[in-house]
């Protein structure tokens, strides 16, 4: 991100290619024919009424004037294809159908920590590990890992690094399965492209263009191996499930595909660095809102109920999820209009129940000053780095280290923030919630390790695997960052074993493994 704390830019969001269409058909829907064939030009997300058969949608949608892209059956979406302005309101008089609406112009951006002050000239990249790596951190550039160092994964690590039937889907730009600190744990069968709203399979489908997925892959799940960094869990295995485009945004029909790939390829976990809606706070009472933010919501349920842990990044608004009051961020386009907002409006995932909500933290363990917060929202926090307030010896940029694909370096990491291992290997350093999610959805796939527990009792283990934080005495350094919608001062709420700001305290890998 280059200009705001969400991440992304503030260009009109286009859908990065035509809808390519699988050949086979999703064990979760049937894809059709290619829509590029049929010259449309908009995609659309039809939500038939919850339970309601879909089996009529293909008929109902060709008399609309469009085409049946991919059916999600369990939990009655359709994702279409047409160029008739009317398409939308044709489908929502179908019996059965409570909301039809376009997806072209709604897209949301990786959350990628960056601020207007926050560029290459001002940074400082470590080249150099500080001293030698810990016990069980033993690869070229561990030493360079204040954040495994600060949640323990080294002496995790003498205990479990993670069993490779423990499978976690980085729900991302794709991932770089080449990587040398990847390419072993990659599992190309349960990898996929969803960009279109309909999964194209495996790893080469889901090749990382943007960078961002590849940096969050290796956080989880980078291999012991000798060269560059480790991840948290690296001998898991690890899915590149691709939602996000080359530039970094998320369309609605991508996200709704991912969970519904995720929940029928066995996943244990998945990763969620990103707004999953186009709106940032997504209200109820808006029709177009409501549509998209339950089909996304369905999705997520669908994936929980097959016993995925849903990890996700809280966001880098500085806003306080839990009293929402206004909205200057949507839609994500050319024209964001500021709303008066009420927790009747929610994002997604973070605010969708059962997701464990992450806020992020620096190498002091206070909250990053561009964390977004809540005592509803956030229920673990990890580190995500920071780099103004939380600047330090082992972390002199306050950043994160991890990989970055080799094609990629020079364009979509900064000058500043480059490092390529002596063995050729590349790496980058970025900070966001983007960061700190990942390195709590290694520490779920080392709980689910140790213990085989999933869904909601692997939540539960997280939430314990914690060290609780009290909310600071003084929020004084964080004055200079007030939130970003709302204008209002951060604050934190609630006591030392939860709250707003660290929910039940920072991620700790030792204990998750003890």
């Amino acid at each position: 991100m280059s200009v705001s704390r969400r991440g992304g830019s503030r260009g009109t969001a286009v859908l990065g290619a035509v809808a390519v269409v699988a050949a086979a058909a999703l064990a979760t829907g049937v894809a059709s024919a290619d829509a590029s064939t049929t010259g449309a030009s908009s995609t659309y997300l039809v939500v038939y009424k919850e339970k309601t058969s879909t089996s009529g949608a293909g008929s109902a949608v060709a008399a609309a004037g469009g085409q049946v892209v991919a059916t999600y059956a369990p939990i009655s979406v359709v994702v279409a294809r047409s160029a008739s302005p009317d398409f939308a309101a044709k489908m929502r008089r179908v019996t059965g159908v409570e909301g039809a609406v376009a997806t072209t112009r709604f897209a949301t951006a990786v959350d990628g920590g960056a601020v207007p002050a926050d560029t290459a000239a001002a940074t400082t990249t470590q080249t150099t590990a500080n001293g030698a790596a810990l016990p069980g951190l033993n690869d070229s550039l561990s030493g360079l890992q204040w954040d495994m160092t600060q949640i323990k994964v080294g002496e995790a690590h003498a205990i479990s690094t993670g069993d490779p039937s423990i499978l976690v889907g980085d729900i991302d730009t794709g991932l770089d399965y080449t990587h040398p600190d990847l390419a072993a744990n990659v599992d190309s069968g349960a990898s996929a492209n969803c960009v279109s709203g309909v999964a194209e399979p495996g790893a080469a489908a889901a090749a990382d263009d943007n960078g961002h997925g590849t940096h969050t892959a290796g956080t989880i799940a980078a291999a012991a191996n000798g060269i560059g960094i480790v991840g948290v869990a690296p001998n898991v295995k690890i899915a590149g499930i691709k939602a996000g485009n080359a530039a970094g945004f998320f369309f609605p029909e991508a996200v709704v595909c991912s969970f519904m790939w995720a929940a029928d390829h066995g996943v244990d976990v998945t990763n969620n660095s990103y707004f999953a809606d186009p709106w940032l706070f997504n209200c109820r009472n808006d029709a177009e809102q409501r549509a998209i933010w339950t089909a996304e919501r369905r999705a997520i349920k669908y994936a929980q109920n097959k016993g995925v842990l849903v990890v996700a990044a809280a966001g880098n608004q500085a806003d306080d999820l839990s009293h929402p009051t206004l909205d200057a961020t949507s839609p994500d386009d050319t024209n964001p209009v500021l709303r008066t907002i009420s927790n009747a409006c929610a994002v997604v995932p973070t605010e969708v129940p059962g997701v464990v909500g992450v806020s992020a933290t620096g190498n002091q363990q206070m909250k990053s000053f561009y964390s977004s917060y809540g005592i509803s929202a956030v229920d673990v926090a990890a580190p995500g780095g920071d780099s103004i307030l939380q600047l330090t010896p082992a972390a002199p940029n306050g950043r994160v280290l991890s990989t970055w694909p080799a094609a990629l370096l020079t364009v979509t990491c900064l000058p500043a923030r480059r490092l390529v291992d002596a063995s050729g290997a590349t790496y980058c350093y970025q900070q966001g919630t983007s960061m700190a999610s990942p390195h709590a959805a290694g520490v779920a796939a080392l709980i689910a390790s140790v213990t085989g527990d999933t869904g909601g009792a692997l939540a539960a283990d997280l939430q314990r695997a914690t060290n609780p934080i009290a909310c600071p005495a003084d929020v004084s350094p964080y004055a200079f960052f007030p939130g970003v919608d709302d204008g209002a001062a951060q604050r934190c709420q609630g006591g030392r074993g939860q709250n707003g700001w660290f929910g039940s305290g920072e991620v700790d890998a030792l204990k998750a493994v003890g």
